[in-house]
């Protein structure tokens, strides 16, 4: 899991021109005297990033009941008279983020406290990875939170009994019993299984090919992805052979041999999601107060300190990372762990280990929109969820710019930022 290393500045947010305007709209009429009938909003002026390696500078878009309708240049873009309008002059434009691993709480108040924060930096969907017992976060899954991030889980994940350690996974230790999980899945309607491949310090028995490979066989025949935690380039050549869809870790315990780039290689449909160690840098956590009371985060300050043996760990997994991406293995992005702006450090590290802010914004959005088989988040396009971020910086030209956020909207209506972030620091952060 991520470590909570790191946090953020407060930024302004311009969005109370829209609701201003939005109002203004439906209560005066026209010069005919005919009441506005629309709600859609022009939004003009940012540079749009969107989302599928492609940006229009000086860009314009449509928003209407929740969805953007229309994706152009500014001034090319005809509405009626009176449309509300946003000027994005200086703004850079980003799809909303899709955080594909993170591990969430188990009531539905707390869920919803976790997913508005995550929407306060940006996040509009996640994933919640195989740890999910209780029966609230099935009923959750893409429900409609105001002010809330997108809630998916896969439910329980699937392992080698692990005593003493955590007991919300299916424990398995024959085949017969791996498929009666994939089927149980299955029969809750969970499309993403997650499997544990890791002997924790030799102090378990790992989930052995025999098994791993009915899970996956099984998770095929019920059309679900099967994703892996692993530790080891062993176990990752031999769930590639074995046909895994993707992995929720990259390997950690050495550099990847060309065999095992061969494979990789091999299987282009393969993703992979770093969720990359702590750097072990010091860093500037002042972008972190919007959310974090200040004696808290004057300890997260006190304990961002320089680690040698935390960049030892990050140097073989960034030199994987990057070997991996230039071979042009499909990257997603997942933080693990429940650390909101957690996002925003991994994509740091991405490009820490040699990827692109270009690339790890695609990673960040489409790709694992793609990943989580939805349609309709993930980029800025027609059609899609009116899902994204205003950004004061360009994070082209340096990826902590994300962390500059200005305004972000879900299903089109702007996120009460202000009043997330007054919850959470009067809370004491939680």
């Amino acid at each position: 899991m991520r470590s909570v290393t790191r946090p953020s500045r407060a930024r302004a947010r311009v969005t109370s021109l829209v609701f201003a305007t939005l109002v203004a709209a439906c209560a005066n009429p026209d010069s005919s005297g005919t009441p506005a009938t629309t709600d859609a909003t022009l939004f003009e002026g940012a540079r749009v990033i969107v989302g599928d390696g492609t940006v229009i500078e000086n860009g314009a878009f449509v928003v209407e009941n929740g969805r953007f309708t229309t994706v152009g240049q500014s001034g090319a873009i005809t509405l009626p008279e009176g449309t509300p309008r946003v000027d994005l002059t200086g703004k850079t434009v980003m799809p909303a983020i899709v955080n594909t691993h993170v591990h969430l709480g188990s009531t539905r108040d707390g869920l919803v406290g976790q997913l508005q924060h995550y929407a306060y930096y940006g996040i509009g969907t996640v994933q919640s990875l195989g740890l999910d017992t209780a029966a609230v976060t099935r009923e959750m899954r893409n429900e409609e939170i105001p002010d809330a991030a997108r809630y998916l889980t896969a439910g329980r994940g699937i392992t080698m009994p692990e005593p003493g350690r955590n007991e919300s996974p299916h424990w398995v230790t024959t085949v017969e019993e791996a498929r009666s999980a994939v089927q149980q899945l299955a029969e809750q309607d969970v499309r993403f299984v997650k499997i544990w491949v890791d002997d924790r310090n030799g102090q378990y028995q790992k989930l052995t090919p025999e098994l791993y490979g009915a899970v996956i066989d099984e998770a095929h025949r019920h059309d679900q992805r099967v994703a892996a935690h692993i530790f080891a380039l062993e176990d990752a050549k031999g769930l590639l052979r074995a046909g895994i869809d993707a992995f929720a870790h990259s390997v950690r315990d050495a550099d990847i041999d060309e065999e095992g780039m061969t494979l990789f290689r091999e299987r282009p449909n393969v993703v992979l999601i770093p969720n990359l160690p702590d750097r072990g840098v010091a860093a500037d956590l002042s972008w972190l107060a919007g959310t974090v009371p200040a004696a808290q985060l004057q300890e997260l300050q006190a304990g961002s300190t320089d680690r040698p043996e935390g960049q030892q760990r990050f140097a073989v997994q960034g030199r994987n990372l990057a070997r991996l991406s230039d071979a042009g293995t499909r990257i997603a992005m997942g933080t693990d762990g429940s650390v909101p702006w957690a996002a925003h450090l991994e994509m740091e590290d991405m490009v820490a280990s040699g990827m692109t802010p270009a690339q790890v914004i695609v990673a960040a959005t489409r790709n694992g929109a793609d990943l989580l088989r939805l349609s309709d988040v993930g980029a800025v396009q027609a059609g899609m969820s009116a899902d994204f971020l205003v950004l004061d910086a360009n994070p082209l030209d340096d990826i902590t710019n994300t962390r500059g956020i200005d305004a972000v909207y879900l299903r089109g209506v702007a996120v009460d930022r202000s009043g997330i972030g007054a919850r959470l620091v009067g809370a004491g952060g939680s």
